[in-house]
């Protein structure tokens, strides 16, 4: 079973927010509520929620490859 939510926590400040992962899209940017930073996903990584969430993204959890 595919779960649609991850926190995301920023690296940079440490604020932290649940969000809802798009099933039909990567999400590569991220902008981050407490300090404004842009958030970009890690070297070998497919997109924020693999870098930053408290899960992976949807085709992750699948077992797929990411759509990046």
């Amino acid at each position: 079973m595919t779960v649609l939510q991850s926190t995301i926590t920023c690296p940079h400040c440490g604020h932290a927010k649940t969000e809802t992962m798009p099933t039909d899209a990567c999400q590569w940017f991220y902008d981050c509520e407490g300090c404004g930073i842009l958030l970009k996903p890690k070297k070998g990584d497919c997109c924020v929620y693999c870098s930053y969430g408290t899960l992976a993204c949807p085709p992750i959890q699948e077992g797929n490859a990411c759509c990046g």
